[in-house]
Parts: C-alpha cells; sequence; structure tokens
C-alpha cells in the first residue's frame, strides 16, 4: 500500500507559519503595552515625588513665582500621563485585535491537524485491513 499523504499538508504549513507569524505579532504588541505601562509608572512616580516637593516647600513657604512653576510642571506632567494612558488604551485595543487574530488562525490550523489525524486514522485502519487480508490469503495458500 502506498504512503500516507495528507492532501492538505501545504495548507496546513501556510496556516501553521501564519500562526506563527500572528503569534508574534501578538508578542510584539504586548511588548508595547509592557512599556507603555511602565513609561506611566515611571511618569507618575515623578508625578508623586515633585508634587510630595511641592507640598514640602508649601509648609515651609515658598514665592508665588515657585509655586506657579511647580503647579505648571505638575499640570505638565498630568497631561502627559493621561496622553500615554489614551496611547495605551490604543495599545490595549490593538493588543485585543491581535489575540482574536491569534486565536482565529490557531482554530483554522487545529482543524487542519484534527482533519489529518483523521485521515491517518482511516488510512492506518486500511493498511491493517490488508495486512490482515494479506496474512489470511498467505495462510490459506500454505494449507
Amino acid at each position: 500500500m502506498k504512503k500516507f499523504t495528507f492532501q492538505l499538508e501545504s495548507v496546513m504549513n501556510f496556516k501553521n507559519q501564519r500562526l506563527e507569524s500572528k503569534k508574534a505579532e501578538h508578542a510584539k504588541v504586548i511588548a508595547l503595552v509592557n512599556e507603555q505601562i511602565e513609561k506611566i509608572e515611571a511618569l507618575l512616580g515623578k508625578f508623586k515625588g515633585i508634587n510630595a516637593e511641592f507640598n514640602g516647600k508649601k509648609m515651609m513657604g515658598l514665592s508665588i513665582n515657585e509655586a506657579m512653576g511647580y503647579s505648571g510642571f505638575l499640570y505638565k506632567l498630568e497631561v502627559e500621563i493621561q496622553q500615554e494612558k489614551r496611547q495605551l488604551e490604543k495599545l490595549k485595543k490593538v493588543e485585543e485585535e491581535k489575540r482574536a487574530e491569534v486565536v482565529e488562525v490557531k482554530i483554522e490550523t487545529s482543524t487542519l491537524e484534527k482533519l489529518k489525524e483523521k485521515k491517518l486514522e482511516i488510512y492506518n485502519k486500511e493498511v491493517q485491513k490488508c495486512e490482515e487480508l494479506y496474512i489470511e490469503e498467505f495462510v490459506s495458500r500454505s494449507l
């Protein structure tokens, strides 16, 4: 009997390559999300530090110019933090889309893999049946 061949092997290989590509894209976006989170945390830390410094100087007394400088800088940091948070939300949406793409391609590849397994199982049963017939024929000829 001829060797087992899965007719959709090339399609399955293509789908597996596509899956790996989608996983890589997803990983890149996850890295960007993590970088953005770190950036926001750094800005928040900077904000808290400057704010604590400002509050300390307010207790000790400071000039109006210094107070305006601190207030302006803190406001600028708040605006920057909000911008970075909006960017994070955009990145999270992209990450969700990439994850959905990975899941979709994974479903496609697993469907093909299951089909291949079923075809191989059928093939193996046919091989076994042929071997049994061959043995039966051989035994009957020997008698």
